[in-house]
């Protein structure tokens, strides 16, 4: 697994120059619309084919579940014991708008639990990347990577910070926010929602709006890694699913690395 994610963090690392390339010049972007109003752009299909060309040279035995790929049909999704989930530009609106909030991530499933998970963010040349049971680490401009390590914190604590969606702040999620302590409300787009838990620039991340499983996929590998977790809005004793049916995730909550439940 340790050589596996070094070869998974060059391809994204790659993936991640090339949206860069198309990054500096807005001509090129080529925004469509796809069938659910989402944006798509040149970097996001050009990105997925670094990846997916990459993925196929190195475990050419593993299948890639991708979100600019035509999904396979379920009856053959699921017999796969191990695949690949990509999204290889997240946060394809933050792209658009040119505040550097978006990510490459790629993840590895085996039996549907997430177990290797690589985020690259381009604007920033910083790469994270999570392998069950060896740690979740954190490399910027290509500097030798350092384990991530958090002190861990109490859900009534003060001033915890509340990472939000540049796009989705709903009343449920205002509701949550609500039973916190003076809690600081924190914008971040893409999977980089995910990251500034894993690394205690934040605390808490509520998503109660839809996602898909290639949103979170790879971050989560990372914050679990790094001590936090991923767990069902509805029912915190449960954990996400992966390779469903449907691929729409269901609400939920993504915490670093606490030490204690609400009261």
């Amino acid at each position: 697994m340790e050589r596996l994610v070094q070869e998974i963090n060059k391809i994204a690392i790659a993936a991640g120059n090339k949206i860069m390339e198309i990054y500096q010049d807005e001509s090129l972007f080529g925004v469509e619309l796809k069938k659910d109003e989402s944006p798509l752009t040149i970097a996001d299909t050009s990105a997925n084919k670094i990846i997916c060309e990459g993925l196929m040279k190195v475990t050419p035995d593993i299948p890639i579940i991708s979100e600019e790929n035509k999904l396979m049909d379920y009856e053959t999704r699921k017999s796969f014991k191990k695949c690949w989930v990509v999204d290889p530009l997240d946060g394809t609106k933050e792209f658009i708008k040119r505040n550097g909030e978006f990510t490459v991530n790629i993840a590895l499933l085996e039996n549907n639990i997430p177990v290797l998970g690589v985020v690259y963010v381009p604007a920033k040349e910083e790469l994270y990347y999570g392998v069950k049971s060896l740690g979740a680490f954190k490399s910027i401009k290509g500097a030798e990577a350092v384990k991530i390590v958090n002190k861990p914190f109490g859900l009534n604590d003060e001033g915890l910070k509340v990472v939000c969606s540049r796009s989705h702040l709903n009343e449920e999620t205002q509701t949550f926010i609500d039973q916190l302590n003076k809690p600081e409300k924190v914008a971040k787009g893409s999977s980089l929602k995910f990251l500034v838990l894993a690394t205690g620039e934040a605390h808490i991340y509520p998503r109660i709006a839809p996602t898909m499983e290639w949103d979170t996929c790879a971050a989560q590998v990372v914050l679990e890694q790094a001590g936090g977790k991923v767990v069902k809005f509805e029912d915190e004793s449960q954990v996400l699913d992966y390779n469903k049916e449907n691929l729409l995730n269901p609400y939920f909550v993504a915490y670093g690395p606490v030490s204690d439940h609400l009261n």
